[in-house]
């Protein structure tokens, strides 16, 4: 089972980013005191300074909605997807011959398929 992320509000993650910057504490120095790892100062920071405050947030469960959230790929148009369906059905079609093709060609699969104890089922 995956572990439970702990999450942390805006003011814990300003709170620790102003420690850094106008403090001039290090990253390891500052996790040490807040109590957290120094991958999280260091990401936290660099999120501030390339968007503020807006990037410290919680993005995890924001996505709500149509149009909202990771983009899913493009929906396959119904007729490209009808002609995809068809080849690929001729293509089990072909493989499904051609192994009822070989079953038929092997005397001793034959006689397997003859005996008691066997498992195998005719295909034809």
């Amino acid at each position: 089972m995956g572990e439970i992320r702990k999450t942390y509000d805006v003011s814990f993650k300003k709170k620790t980013v102003d420690l850094y910057l106008k403090k001039g504490i290090g990253y390891k120095n500052v996790a040490r005191e807040m109590e957290i790892d120094a991958s999280l100062v260091r990401r936290w920071v660099r999120r501030f300074r390339a968007e503020g405050m807006k990037d410290l947030e919680e993005k995890r469960d924001k996505a709500k909605g149509p149009g909202m959230g990771r983009p899913r790929t493009c929906p396959e148009d119904p007729e490209v997807k009808l002609k995809r369906l068809e080849a690929e059905n001729e293509v089990l079609k072909k493989l499904l011959q051609m192994s009822t093709e070989e079953w038929r060609l092997y005397p001793r699969v034959q006689s397997l398929r003859r005996s008691k104890n066997c498992l195998v089922r005719d295909i034809a």
